[in-house]
């Protein structure tokens, strides 16, 4: 990893923003292999508000939402220059399974991998994981649109 890959960064290749950008930090990208990432879950989320009240625990499809923003960063770090500049849109996602409940405080850390790298789209296979045991897993598909 050349580059250093922080907040501002993130914001660079993601048009995700608050309260939609679950990308922390990356800790490690190897363009056309995998993706290292961080989210630091915090009681201050909005989504905590309504799920659940007293029993404080992060949507399902927001971890999901994560590693393909992830998966997005991977995808545009591994496309050809003249991609670069376009929209990388999530389009699907296969074999999701739920393995551990994320609660503020947890870091949950993200690894995605390239299964497949096409002209216009990208299929990965991704995992998210909170102290070293399997919180989420899936295979994602991205697209690459419009120029930005």
């Amino acid at each position: 990893m050349d580059a250093e890959y922080n907040i501002e960064k993130i914001m660079e290749l993601l048009p995700h923003r608050y309260p939609f950008l679950l990308v922390d930090r990356v800790i490690s990208l190897v363009p056309d292999e995998r993706i290292v990432a961080l989210k630091n879950v915090t009681i201050n989320e909005p989504f905590f508000q309504g799920h659940f009240p007293g029993k404080p625990i992060m949507p399902g499809v927001l971890i999901i939402e994560a590693m393909a923003q992830v998966g997005g960063i991977l995808a545009h770090e591994t496309g050809p220059p003249e991609k670069r500049n376009r929209l990388i849109y999530f389009m699907g996602m296969d074999k999701v399974r739920f393995r551990k409940m994320v609660v503020p405080g947890d870091q949950i850390i993200f690894e995605a991998k390239i299964l497949k790298f096409r002209a216009k789209a990208a299929k990965m296979s991704g995992t998210a994981t909170v102290d070293g045991q399997l919180a989420a897993e899936a295979e994602l598909m991205a697209f690459f649109g419009e120029n930005i």
